[in-house]
Order: structure tokens, then sequence, then C-alpha cells
């Protein structure tokens, strides 16, 4: 079912994401503190969605309620039409954090299965899994290494496989590569492009990045400073396939000056109220 504007319904299949005037507020001894408020988006299925904002502005609290991580105070969320709970306990996502947060004393193999592990899965379907998901990050022939044998883009990339072993829809991305250099970002990007283009997931990405932001996604959702709101979502008018120099068009820039643009607008937003 779709509605008079031809998005799907939050009732309908396709629909992964669907948020509605949520809000989210923390109970602190210094008074309350609103983390998000009034959110309204819908993410689609295999969409590639980066949430982009000042620190503070509620990018990672959002993933959060989607993970069931956090429980909205006002409003609704409803993950494949499900609650974050019911989708949580169903493992309809993976969840890649800011560091790898691997164990030091597991073999990369070892770090990869241990969702699979924690839901029984046989060892012959694990090792398929761990094969399967190792080349998809290009870390085939590192199985046996352990985290600190690998760099710290390698590391990152055997996070994602762990988030990915266990094949579901959702993949949520909390600035996964904003502690690595400049060149290693660009290559994981490249990299993840792929990944995305192979698998078909949906991908929510947090970022303080405007050229990631703009390189990596179908959608970018702006977001304004505490308590978030969103201020801007924008459809990328950027081909699927998109090599590293395509950042320096002009199709490429008039995003990122839009971006650059909500930024603003979402602080004057707050000086005003």
């Amino acid at each position: 079912m779709t509605s008079p504007n031809n998005r799907p319904e939050p009732g309908s299949p396709a629909v992964v994401v669907a948020a509605e005037h949520l809000g989210l507020t923390f109970g602190t001894n210094d008074g309350p503190v609103h983390a998000l408020s009034d959110v309204n988006l819908t993410i689609n299925k295999g969409e590639f969605v980066s949430f982009i904002g000042p620190s503070g502005c509620g990018k990672t609290t959002f993933l959060r309620t989607i993970a069931d991580l956090e429980q909205p105070t006002s409003g609704r969320l409803l993950i494949n039409g499900m609650t974050p709970q019911q989708a949580r306990e169903t493992r309809a996502y993976g969840y890649v954090f800011q560091a790898p947060a691997l164990y030091p004393w597991r073999t990369i193999e070892k770090n990869v299965a241990l969702p699979l592990e924690i839901m029984g899965y046989s060892a012959i379907e694990q090792a398929q899994r761990i094969k399967r998901t190792m080349e998809l990050v290009n870390l085939a022939g590192f199985e046996k290494k352990f985290p600190w044998q690998l760099s710290g883009g390698m590391q990152q990339r055997a996070s994602i496989a762990r988030a990915l072993a266990f094949d579901a829809d959702l993949l949520l991305m909390d600035e996964p590569f904003g502690a690595l250099d400049e060149i290693v970002r660009d290559h994981l990007n490249s990299e993840l492009l792929k990944l995305w283009a192979a698998t078909q997931k949906t991908i929510c990405f947090v970022t303080h990045s405007i050229p990631e932001a703009v390189y990596l996604s179908t959608k970018i959702v702006v977001m304004s400073p505490r308590p978030g709101r969103v201020t801007d979502i924008i459809e990328s008018t950027l081909p699927l396939e998109r090599p590293l120099d395509i950042r320096e068009t002009p199709e490429f820039l008039a995003i990122a000056a839009r971006v650059r643009d909500g930024l603003r607008a979402g602080h004057s937003y707050e000086d005003v109220v």
C-alpha cells in the first residue's frame, strides 16, 4: 500500500524503519535532557541512509532506539513493522560500533563467529557464513589472525563481517570510520559501497563528514543540535556507481552545499527557540 505521495505506508514490507513524532528525553540529576524531538522518517528497503549533524544532536541515539538500546518516550517507531524489542529478538539488524570492539583473545574468525555461536548455528553453517562474510569484506586469509595483528581499517572490516554474519537485512553503522585516517577512510568508503551493492542491505550510517555522507548515501538526513530534529532529508541524485573522483563533480558539490545549508539552518533554529 502507498500513500498519495507514493511513499509506502509504515505497514508495507518495503518500509524497514518508520518513525512518527519520535521523541526521547533522558532523566538526569540535573534535569531532563531532550535528545530527540518530533522525528518523522521513513527508510525503505535497500536504501543507504546517512545521518549527519553536530555532536550531541541525537544521531547515535536514534540508531540506538532502532536497536532497542534506548526506548523512546513519545511517538512510534517500527522496524520491519515490528517494535524495536521484537526486531531485536528476531535479530533483524546488525550493529557496527564506532570502535571495532573485537575480543583480543579470539581470532578474527572466532570474533566473526560470536553471534552465530550465541544464535546456535551448527559448526558447519558457522564455517560457511564466516567464509562468505570474510570474502565480502576482503579479509580472506586473515581468519587465524588476532585483532592486534591487524590494522585499524582491517579490524573495522572484521567488525562489519561480524554484523553481516547472521545475514540481517538491516545494518546499523555508528560512525565506523571516524577514527581512521583519510586514505584508509576513502578506501573503506569505496569498499562499503561495493558491499552494499553485493548484499542489497538497508544501511543506516552515522557520520560527521559531509563528503562521506554525500558519497555513500541514497538519502541524507540532516539533524539539528539537541534536541535532535530532522532539518532536511536529501534524496541523492548521484549514480549508484561512484568512483572517488565523483566528489569533484558539480552534482556532488551541489548536494554537499545543501547538506551544509541544512546544518546551518539547524543551528539558526536552535538560536530562536
